[in-house]
């Protein structure tokens, strides 16, 4: 519990030496258990935009926010980690100097955020939140500013998920899948996005040239979903090929690289899975 003994300087300073000995200890620990080196870091800002493609923004106005939703800055991703705690003693006099004033009682203005999906990240205002956090609030009032992005922020922990994240949007820039049909390509290894992309942009040309016709990014992402990935990935599941894939994405992979490799055909037939399966039960012995 946040100390308060009735002296505001005295439990502001006790405030701080807390947070950074906490911040010392995590850092310790993430040494000890060998942990990425980013699982501390507080999320920049421009890099989880970037990553995610932006589309727009929405002014909010005056909000209560979850404290523990705070997890990333426009600009001060040096001088806190990932919950806020202040990562060295330079910032000291002017954090115990607003703590001090806060519990004083006088007037702090709401924090400036950027919501991104769950996550928000301070603009204005971090010292505001690193104090918050010391003292154990769970709410902060703050000016939210809402920022709309081309694919979803779910599963961003730490800056090494921006990878991942970024070569999805550069894939669904490339194959213009929409709603349930963007949700079903989902890989787990960020340059696969790139490959499956050049496969579809490949399924596209011979289409093309087969119709003696041009289509458009979004015709061929549509038709490549419904016509090429639907059908292989039922054919690939019920031949019993790579059960140990969950994800159909994955799945249609290994099953198109391996078609290609071995047979050095583009269709698809009953003889084409049997060597898949074949291939596959051999691989596993």
């Amino acid at each position: 519990m946040a100390r308060d003994t009735g002296f505001p300087e005295a439990d502001a300073e006790y405030d701080f030496a807390r947070l950074r000995r906490r911040a010392e200890r995590a850092r310790l620990a993430q040494w000890f258990m060998r942990q990425p080196a980013d699982v501390n870091t507080v999320l920049p800002f421009d890099e989880v935009v970037a990553a995610l493609g932006a589309t727009g923004k929405t002014v909010l106005g005056l909000q209560v926010v979850e404290v523990s939703s705070i997890v990333g800055s426009v600009d001060r991703t040096k001088d806190f980690d990932r919950y806020f705690r202040p990562t060295s003693s330079h910032m000291r006099e002017r954090w115990q100097r607003i703590a001090a004033a806060q519990r004083r009682g006088e007037s702090v203005p709401p924090v400036q955020l950027y919501r991104v999906g769950s996550m928000h990240f301070v603009i204005d205002g971090h010292h505001r939140v690193s104090i918050a956090i010391a003292r154990n609030l769970t709410t902060i009032d703050a000016y939210v500013t809402e920022i709309h992005t081309r694919i979803s922020p779910e599963g961003i922990n730490a800056p090494s998920d921006l990878i991942l994240k970024d070569h999805r949007r550069l894939f669904l820039s490339r194959v213009p899948l929409e709603g349930a049909q963007a949700e079903a390509i989902k890989l787990t290894d960020a340059f696969d996005y790139a490959e499956l992309a050049e496969n579809v942009e490949a399924w596209g040309f011979r289409l093309s040239q087969e119709l003696g016709e041009f289509l458009s990014r979004t015709e061929v992402a549509r038709r490549w979903f419904g016509e090429e990935f639907l059908p292989v990935v039922r054919m690939a599941r019920r031949a019993g090929i790579r059960d140990d894939l969950t994800s159909d994405a994955e799945l249609y992979m290994w099953v198109a690289c391996e078609r290609y490799r071995l047979v050095r055909r583009h269709v698809w037939d009953e003889k084409v899975f049997d060597e898949l399966r074949d291939h596959s039960d051999r691989k596993r012995r």
